[in-house]
C-alpha cells in the first residue's frame, strides 16, 4: 500500500503520523511512504532521516492527497485538507468528530473512509489509541495548571506544592480515567492537595487503593461538585463520553463561585469542553478569563512536548497501520470488532451513533457500512 504522511498544518502542531522508525518497518513490510517535506522537523527528525528509513520525500502536499491510498496523519483534518480526500481512499487520525460539524461534512462529502484513533478499541475495552495521548495530556495539564496560577500569567499567585508553613494549592480533577489518574499523579507529586470526583464507585475505590489517604475520593453529584470545584485553586476537567461531546460538568453559574484567579484546565476540549465557557485555545495564546478564572483550553496539549507524543503515539497506532496496509480496509476492519468501531464516515455514512446523533445524522453500524 501507498501511505502518505503530510506535514500538520492545526496552529501549534508539531506532531507527525509516522517517526523515521515506523516509516522503515512499513518499507520492510513491502509498502511504499511518502513523506512531505519537512513534516519530521517538529520532532527533530530531517528528510534524510525519512530517506535513511526508505521513505519517498514529496515537495507537494495535494500530491500526498492525490497519490496516497491511506493518509496517516495526528490531528483532525483542517477544512483545506478536507478537500483534497477522495473515496477509496482511508484517512487514519484523530477526528473528534461530535463538537465538529463542518469536519464532519467535509469528509461525509469526500467519500473517504475515516478511522478515529480515540474511537479504536482493545479487547479488554480499553481505547488503546487514544491512551498514551491522554495520559501525556492529564500530565501536562498540572504542569500548564501549575504556570498558570503564577500571578504574572493571570493567577491567583499561589505556589502549587506551597512551602514550610503555607499551604500547597488545592486541586481538584473532574473525572478519574486515564487522564485523571495522570493528573493525579502529578499533582500529587508536586504536594498539592488533591481531590478527584467520578461517578464510578469501583473506579474511586481503585484510585484509593493505589494513591492511599493522600487522595481525597468523592463521588461525582450536583452537590460534591460545587464545594469541591468552588473550593479548588485549579480545576482539571478530565471527563470523556466516547465519541460524543463532552457533558458540561461547569456552568457559567459554578464558575462565578470559583475563586478569582483561580485557574481552570479543560483537557476536554477536543470533545467540546466540559464548561459553558470553554472555547478552544493554541499553544501560543493558550489562556483568557472568563468570571474571573484564568482558563487554559489548548485543544491539542500533547503538541507542546512533540516528541514524546509521536513516539509513544506511534508504539499504539503501527500495528493498526500495519493490519490496513497488509489486509486493506475492509479485511482488517471485519476481523477486528474493536478497530472496526473506530470507523467514523465511510463513503458517505456516518459510523459512530453518537456523531450521528448529535449532528443530525442518519447512523450506519460500521460493519454494515462495510458489506
Amino acid at each position: 500500500m501507498l501511505i502518505g504522511v503530510p506535514k500538520e498544518i492545526k496552529t501549534d502542531e508539531y506532531r507527525v503520523g509516522l517517526t523515521p522508525e515506523c516509516v522503515l518497518a512499513l518499507v520492510n513490510g513491502g509498502h511504499q511512504v511518502m513523506v512531505l517535506t519537512d513534516a519530521g522537523l517538529g520532532i527533530g527528525k530531517s528528510d534524510q532521516d525519512y530517506l535513511k528509513a526508505g521513505a519517498e520525500i514529496v515537495a507537494s502536499r495535494d500530491e500526498i492527497f492525490e497519490r496516497a491510498e491511506m493518509i496517516v496523519k495526528v490531528k483532525e483534518p483542517q477544512l483545506e485538507e478536507c478537500a483534497l480526500l477522495k473515496k477509496d481512499q482511508i484517512l487514519f487520525t484523530y477526528l473528534h468528530l461530535a463538537p465538529d460539524p463542518e469536519q464532519t461534512k467535509a469528509l461525509v462529502d469526500s467519500g473517504v473512509s475515516a478511522i478515529a484513533y480515540e474511537s479504536v478499541i482493545a479487547e479488554d475495552k480499553s481505547y488503546p489509541l487514544l491512551t498514551p495521548m491522554s495520559a501525556i495530556a492529564g500530565r501536562l495539564a498540572v504542569q500548564a495548571g501549575a504556570s498558570c496560577l503564577e500571578k504574572a500569567k493571570g493567577g491567583s499567585g499561589i505556589l502549587i506544592g506551597g512551602v514550610t508553613n503555607v499551604e500547597p494549592a488545592t486541586v481538584t480533577i473532574v473525572g478519574g480515567g486515564v487522564v485523571g489518574y495522570n493528573a493525579i499523579e502529578i499533582a500529587l507529586g508536586m504536594q498539592a492537595n488533591v481531590t478527584v470526583l467520578d461517578k464510578s464507585a469501583t473506579r474511586l475505590n481503585y484510585l484509593e487503593s493505589v494513591f492511599g489517604d493522600d487522595l481525597n475520593a468523592v463521588p461525582a453529584d450536583t452537590e460534591s461538585n460545587e464545594v469541591f470545584i468552588t473550593a479548588a485553586d485549579l480545576v482539571i476537567g478530565a471527563v470523556l463520553v466516547p465519541g460524543a461531546s463532552a457533558p458540561k460538568i461547569i456552568s457559567r453559574n459554578l464558575l462565578k463561585k470559583m475563586k478569582p484567579g483561580s485557574v481552570f484546565v479543560d483537557v476536554a476540549i477536543d470533545q467540546g469542553g466540559c464548561s459553558e465557557t470553554s472555547r478552544p485555545t493554541t499553544h501560543s495564546n493558550p489562556t483568557y478569563i472568563e468570571e474571573g478564572v484564568l482558563h487554559y483550553c489548548v485543544s491539542n496539549m500533547p503538541g507542546a512536548v512533540p516528541l514524546t507524543s509521536t513516539y509513544a503515539l506511534n508504539q499504539a497506532t503501527l500495528p493498526y497501520i500495519e493490519d490496513l496496509a497488509n489486509q486493506g480496509l475492509i479485511q482488517a476492519l471485519t476481523e477486528d470488532l474493536g478497530f472496526c468501531q473506530g470507523l467514523s464516515v465511510h463513503q458517505g455514512k456516518i459510523t459512530i451513533k453518537a456523531v450521528a446523533d448529535e449532528l443530525g445524522y442518519e447512523y450506519t453500524e460500521p460493519n454494515q457500512a462495510l458489506i
